[in-house]
């Protein structure tokens, strides 16, 4: 603590214990007792509660209205708000005096059970864990005043962390679990993932770099609402065997094997890269089309890349209903691999490789020539996907779990 407590206390001029008020009134503010705030800075008790409180007429000494601190805040307006009134605060304190549960409180102030559970952990007295209705409005007005200085701005290993895994093309919710991994007992080195989003949409603030919201997944400076994709015709009939006959170990992603396929387009759909993607283990593996995306160049492709692979690794194929599939019976033919189409107008029936399109956008721009990359660009850029850890696999890396399967 900077304040010391004066050994010298005769010589204080007109304005008496100005200074020791000033910290005790800061010390009440952080939940301090008016008895422990006292001993703090060197004066009895009984002095603490006069400039709380005021004193009160008596036969010797004066009455005095109680003193006011530096640092006190506005009242609160009346009326409904987002925010808890102090009222409200004394209310949660009388019934947790009477021992009421915290969802009583919230149905009688007519709050979410969360808000009343927040308001007492995050503002109880640090000590003793009681709380005071008065020094939680003190300190949630302290807390209020906007802008506050943001982190990522305020820690330059933080800031230097973050800005290096975006260069790399992590995501920020893969950029905070590694801060997590990585700095496990430094609390100030964890972030949510949506202050580094903050920290890239919202320049000017100084945290991260402007080319840096290039390294986001889709490249936006800003969010956009999702919207429906547009209704597209089917390109054939027939012979189709479609999802809803797919078997059910497919759906729950417990059996591997299961292979989820599309192709994404460059400039003036001139060229295409396909796209292999395994439903359990979110391994992906890509097409190199350098003459075309007919029906034929992808079959020839995905009969090359399947045998690749150990057969308990291919069990089926789910596409949706683009004209390059047209050759799907031959390539059953070829393989032993079933073939199954989504309905039409529906991506989220390939949730796994959708996803895995938008990440390959980083690598293949839309409105590029495809057919300039090479197999071993290819090859490069699937390593470096197959790489990432993934939420969804328990940050495991898609080459992990893929290769505990093989191992097995």
């Amino acid at each position: 603590m900077e304040f010391e407590i004066r050994r010298d206390r005769k010589p204080q001029g007109p304005r008496k214990l100005r200074v020791e008020r000033e910290e005790y009134f800061r010390l009440v503010q952080q939940g301090y007792s008016n008895t422990e705030a006292s001993r703090l800075v060197g004066v009895h008790e009984r002095t603490g509660r006069e400039w709380r409180h005021g004193r009160p007429e008596g036969r010797v000494k004066r009455p005095r209205p109680p003193a006011q601190s530096a640092r006190a805040a506005a009242p609160s307006p009346p009326g409904p708000s987002r925010y808890l009134r102090e009222d409200e605060r004394i209310h949660i304190a009388d019934r947790l005096r009477e021992k009421a549960t915290v969802r009583a409180i919230a149905a009688e102030l007519g709050r979410s059970p969360s808000t009343v559970s927040r308001e007492i952990r995050r503002n109880r007295h640090p000590g003793s864990g009681t709380y005071r209705p008065h020094a939680a409005q003190a300190r949630a007005d302290a807390r209020r005043p906007r802008p506050k200085p943001a982190k990522i701005a305020r820690n330059r290993e933080l800031r230097d962390f973050i800005q290096q895994h975006l260069d790399v093309k992590w995501s920020p919710e893969q950029i905070c679990q590694a801060l997590r991994d990585t700095f496990p007992e430094r609390p100030e080195m964890h972030v949510a993932h949506e202050t580094v989003y903050q920290a890239l949409y919202i320049q000017g603030r100084g945290e991260l770099r402007r080319e840096l919201a290039g390294a986001l997944r889709t490249g936006r400076a800003r969010r956009v609402p999702h919207r429906q994709a547009n209704c597209r015709r089917p390109r054939f009939i027939d012979p189709m065997v479609m999802i809803s006959e797919r078997p059910a170990e497919v759906e729950d992603r417990a059996v591997p094997g299961h292979w989820e396929g599309d192709l994404i387009l460059g400039k003036d759909n001139a060229s295409a890269i396909g796209t292999l993607v395994e439903r359990h283990t979110r391994y992906v593996m890509l097409l190199h089309l350098p003459n075309g995306r007919t029906a034929e160049h992808v079959r020839d492709a995905l009969v090359a890349t399947v045998q690749t692979l150990p057969a308990h690794l291919v069990r089926s194929l789910t596409w949706d209903q683009g004209s390059e599939m047209a050759s799907h019976g031959s390539f059953t033919l070829v393989t032993g691999v079933p073939v199954y189409f989504c309905d039409p107008a529906s991506p989220w029936q390939r949730g796994s490789n959708e996803n895995t399109n938008g990440l390959l956008r980083q690598y293949f721009p839309k409105g590029t020539d495809l057919s300039a990359h090479t197999p071993e660009d290819l090859v490069h850029v699937a390593a470096e996907l197959n790489g990432r850890p993934r939420k969804t696999l328990g940050w495991e890396t898609p080459a992990e779990r893929l290769h505990k399967l093989i191992a097995a």
